[in-house]
């Protein structure tokens, strides 16, 4: 039975663990799928690449405000569409074969297959291509096996032709028609790819708003706009699925009663979960939480000595910035046992890529209440800034939230155009203890530009006269 110092499942985050200081190492890689995780392949990279092209495409909607006529003639879809994994596919593939057969990588063997646990500190791995499975044993493993799409217990809907985020961006033709059950991020950012790409999007919704995890604030305008762009169904839910030739017939029930949905494609966007079901984790003694996630420390080691987790797999976000600050404590640790580091999720920031777009770090103002902390709160429009203004943007704001005698930032959240460059500066300021009132008036703010939505929100807060001590 092969027996190694570590190995790694998964070659997402996990796979940027090894560098030259392993070289010493007896390494396994074990991957079921595509090299390089879901980001790359399925996940943050391709979809930003459709949303970049769905941006483009949008102009015309936006443009006759300014005084510009123009029209979208024609999307070429497959052209889109082989643009975009003819440079990821490419990457995934070198991936693999850099770790299969490069010179540098002479230490690790690499087992293309699917892994169980099957006993302590041991997996079985069944190779893709149906060989004899294998049993291998390690001194250290690190799971980073990732999540999937869920698949909501609908009646009849395993029988019907449905895509996932998996899947969808794959399709040979656009549809006419395309319905997206979910109601969070994924939902949202395909709704804007496919919407401005021409398809007639329909969203059905169990929640009564879209992307309700995000401040109240935000949730409510951003669900204001979709109903401009989208055919929204919120409060609604869908109790039987069929398929009637190139047809998915949906019945749903909601605020109009029982209706039958006819759509073209089906895209399934409820929610992602950690792949642990898939390994047999219980079979090593691995403890997970309520959604099936790995229990972790702020070290990111297990339950069981020796046994690390990162990304996916065992945190509750879903990003891959984060999984790449786990991929870093984890290297760390494995090679200096006796110095270890621990995560930092204090302030986890995100984004949403729809239209608008949105992002956000630390609380929201329902979490703040909820905390029951003492707080202030302002606004700022970006049409109450210069550059808002040129834009004629009348629906996008930031808002801030920060505690009233420190001035210390809890929360930030933009809806608007750039949200995700904008809120970088939150981010550093509140990584690195920088409080309101210094950060408004301790350095330059480029004027006109977008920025300046962010130092006028901070002038807004109605904090205390003195400072506390």
């Amino acid at each position: 039975m092969p027996h190694f110092d570590v190995v790694i499942v998964g070659t997402g985050s996990g796979n940027s663990i090894l560098d030259e200081r392993f070289a010493g190492w007896d390494v396994a890689l074990v991957e079921r799928g595509r090299f390089g995780g879901t980001c790359l392949n399925v996940g943050c990279i391709p979809t930003k690449m459709f949303v970049y092209t769905a941006d483009v495409a949008g102009t015309p909607a936006e443009a006759a405000k300014l005084g510009v006529d123009q029209t979208l003639d024609h999307v070429r879809w497959r052209d889109i569409r082989d643009r975009i994994f003819g440079r990821i596919d490419p990457i995934a593939e070198s991936g693999r074969e850099y770790r299969i057969g490069h010179d540098d990588n002479r230490n690790v063997t690499v087992y293309l297959g699917n892994a169980v646990f099957s006993g302590h500190k041991e997996l079985t791995i069944t190779p893709e291509d149906g060989g004899v499975p294998e049993t291998i044993t390690a001194d250290q493993i690190v799971v980073a096996a990732g999540g999937r799409p869920v698949v909501p217990d609908i009646d009849g809907l395993a029988e019907l032709p449905y895509h996932t985020s998996d899947t969808v961006m794959r399709l040979e033709k656009l549809p006419r028609r395309m319905t997206i059950l979910g109601g969070g991020f994924v939902a949202a950012e395909f709704a804007h790819v496919f919407s401005s790409l021409g398809v007639e999007v329909t969203v059905v919704a169990r929640s009564g708003s879209l992307l309700r995890a995000e401040d109240a604030g935000i949730s409510a305008r951003f669900t204001e706009l979709a109903r401009h762009r989208w055919d929204v169904r919120l409060h609604t839910k869908v109790v039987h699925a069929e398929q009637d030739g190139q047809v998915s017939r949906l019945q749903l029930e909601g605020p109009r009663g029982e209706e039958v949905l006819e759509t073209d494609v089906l895209l399934v966007a409820t929610g992602r979960r950690p792949n642990t079901d898939q390994l047999d984790v219980a079979a090593t003694g691995l403890q997970t939480r309520d959604g099936g996630h790995l229990v972790v420390d702020e070290y990111q080691r297990t339950t069981v000595d020796g046994i690390w987790a990162l990304g996916d797999i065992s945190s509750p976000w879903t990003l891959k910035h984060v999984a790449n600050h786990e991929q870093r404590v984890v290297q760390h640790n494995l090679l200096y046992p006796d110095e270890l580091v621990a995560s930092d999720h204090r302030f986890v920031p995100h984004a949403v890529f729809s239209s608008p777009q949105i992002a956000a770090v630390g609380l929201t103002e329902q979490a703040a209440r909820e905390r029951d902390l003492d707080y202030v709160v302002a606004t700022q429009d970006y049409s109450d800034v210069a550059y808002g203004w040129a834009m004629e943007n009348t629906t996008g704001f930031a808002k801030v939230l920060a505690d009233p005698r420190s001035g210390t930032l809890l929360g930030a959240h933009i809806l608007g155009p750039q949200a995700p460059t904008l809120i970088q500066p939150f981010i550093q300021a509140m990584s690195f203890g920088l409080d309101a009132r210094t950060m408004a008036r301790g350095q330059y703010w480029i004027h006109p530009a977008l920025p300046e939505l962010i130092e006028n929100a901070l002038l807004k807060l109605p904090l205390d006269a003195s400072p506390a001590q």
